[in-house]
């Protein structure tokens, strides 16, 4: 175990979130003993990975989470998931009853291996002690390597007790191998663009990923091409960049970015994978008569969703850049015959806004993200996760640097947001960023889903604001069952979940203040700055918003309904 340690302290591991348990110990005792690594002991080990997930999200590396053997395993289901469908690079680490007692259903003996295979790049369970040095290099390889994601390592508490040789002054990281793009490919992509009349850019999370920011920024500035970025792309290029058309989608998506992308003859997607929240339900619309260059780098990506005129499998930094030059080795410079498109797509981008100035009560949620983006700067980290409140991020929150708008966008586990920005401010701080603000965009019921981790916060002195967006019940009619069949109409006033989130928060050493005036959104949110630095806690701000709010969204990007006036 004291091997397993080194290794994680040469990977760039400074930070590790878990519970302990028996079966984990051998390895908390060898943390102990080589130091170096800061552990936060978490109240569920669902958080641990969720702390884990925000941390590598935040600083590119490789995070990991601990768990003991049987439930503290399974509980990591969750995280895994979430990472796998992300691809966040992770490593998680978990305890074994045993290994001469696992065929005998010994006490929290799971298969936790079986369990964790399909939403992880690889489960492994650590058979001899010799093993571990290699598995644990192999395990850090294998979640950065290709498209990121989570790795678990099974461990016997009987093999981790054993003693190995091992010498961490002659041992190294195992290479990892950058994919990069096909010569003759990248020129045909490049026919392809230069011939189309409309042309589009989509930038999904594998730009963010891969480091790709600039060479991004570098391509469509120089060709002057209008792009687009998918809900995990999402700060790639600030939202603000003249070229940026939003974002195209059934529910995270801007009006302009939908019609722009309907009058597109030409779609180079590079690290996207077309989730069904961004292509609709009738792919068949998204596809229309575009051509589709798909750049992603994972092969089996190609052609799943959408079959593309031209797939290239490549890291999207190393086929950026190199469209890039290979452009400019033609002087090409900024595309001949677009300047029609790009005036329209400026028009469009102009006028298809929607509307964020409420100013009645309740509180509409636009009115809120008008705030949000007015008060925080650029270099604020936002982490939010499902529900309405991320289908109003995606649609009105500005973002403009990468890795600083955080979502959970294919899993949605309710409550990712408090654990998360605990990993995200951890990482911020091995950084040398600890004062960088991170705030978590959270909804009233997703927010009690995991809010037990409040308590690490305030243990460990991590310090953020959470801003709550709460379409409440008031005043509701339910109907209640009482004995013998009897009905009664009982008139209540309770939110949906019967919680005050001023006292939950008070009762883990939090502070928090409710608003239901729009007037009042900003005071309230300038207030929990400070208090957040002040105290070194999570501080809350919850809105009130109304309880009938929708969200435009419909089943398809030329379907989409508007429950509110437009501009």
């Amino acid at each position: 175990m004291e091997a397993a340690v080194h290794i994680m302290k040469d990977e760039g591991v400074d930070v590790a979130f878990g519970c302990p348990g028996a079966a984990i110990l051998p390895l908390y005792k060898a943390m102990e003993t080589v130091g170096g690594i800061e552990h936060l002991t978490v109240r569920h080990e669902e958080g641990a990975a969720h702390m884990a997930d925000g941390w590598a999200r935040t600083n590119g590396r490789v995070g990991v989470a601990l768990a003991t053997s049987g439930p503290g395993g399974t509980n990591l289901v969750t995280g895994l998931y979430t990472a796998f469908a992300d691809s966040v690079p992770m490593v998680c680490v978990t305890g074994q009853a045993v290994s001469t007692k696992l065929h005998q259903e010994a006490f929290q003996a799971v298969d936790i291996v079986s369990v964790a295979r399909p939403v992880t790049k690889w489960a492994v369970q650590v058979k001899e002690a010799a093993q571990i040095p290699w598995i644990f290099r192999e395990a850090f390889r294998t979640a950065r390597e290709g498209r990121p994601g989570p790795v678990l390592i099974d461990i016997p508490v009987d093999v981790a007790r054993r003693g190995i040789t091992y010498d961490a002054t002659i041992d190294a990281r195992l290479p990892v191998r950058t994919v990069a793009p096909h010569p003759p490919r990248v020129e045909a992509a490049l026919d392809l663009l230069l011939a189309a009349e409309r042309p589009l850019v989509l930038a999904g999370g594998g730009v963010i990923l891969s480091g790709a920011a600039d060479e991004l920024r570098a391509l469509v500035e120089y060709l002057r091409v209008p792009f687009q970025v998918t809900l995990m792309g999402k700060g790639a290029v600030e939202d603000d960049h003249e070229l940026h058309l939003g974002t195209t989608g059934i529910q995270t998506s801007q009006r302009y970015a939908n019609a722009s992308f309907l009058e597109s003859d030409f779609v180079l997607a590079v690290g996207a994978r077309f989730g069904d929240r961004h292509t609709g339900a009738d792919t068949a619309v998204y596809r229309g008569g575009r051509t589709f260059v798909h750049v992603d780098v994972e092969p089996t990506q190609l052609g799943r969703v959408i079959e593309p005129d031209l797939g290239i499998v490549s890291d999207a930094r190393l086929f950026l850049a190199a469209l890039l030059e290979a452009a400019r080795e033609r002087a090409a410079g900024p595309l001949p015959g677009i300047g029609t498109w790009r005036r329209r797509c400026a028009e469009l981008k102009r006028t298809l806004t929607r509307r964020e100035d409420f100013g009645a009560v309740p509180v509409k949620a636009p009115r809120v993200y008008k705030e949000i983006n007015e008060v925080f700067g650029p270099d604020t980290y936002f982490v939010t996760a499902i529900g309405l409140y991320q289908i109003w991020g995606g649609q009105h929150q500005k973002a403009h640097l990468p890795r600083r708008y955080q979502v959970c966008g294919q899993a949605g586990p309710l409550g990712w947001e408090v654990p998360a920005a605990i990993g995200v401010k951890k990482a911020l701080q091995g950084m040398g960023r600890g004062a960088t603000e991170v705030v978590g965009v959270v909804g009233d019921y997703g927010f009690q889903y995991m809010v037990e981790e409040l308590a690490v916060a305030a243990q460990y002195d991590v310090p953020f604001v959470l801003i709550m967006l709460n379409n409440e019940y008031l005043g509701l009619i339910r109907q209640a069952q009482v004995p013998y069949g009897m009905n009664y109409q009982v008139d209540v006033h309770y939110d949906e979940t019967g919680t005050d989130h001023i006292t939950l928060m008070r009762a883990y050493g939090c502070a928090g203040r409710r608003v239901v005036d729009p007037a009042d959104v900003r005071p309230a949110i300038e207030w929990a700055r400070k208090e957040a630095v002040a105290t070194s806690r999570p501080v809350l701000v919850e809105i009130m918003i109304e309880r009938e709010a929708n969200t435009p969204h419909g089943p398809d990007i030329d379907s989409v309904r508007e429950f509110e006036p437009l501009p």
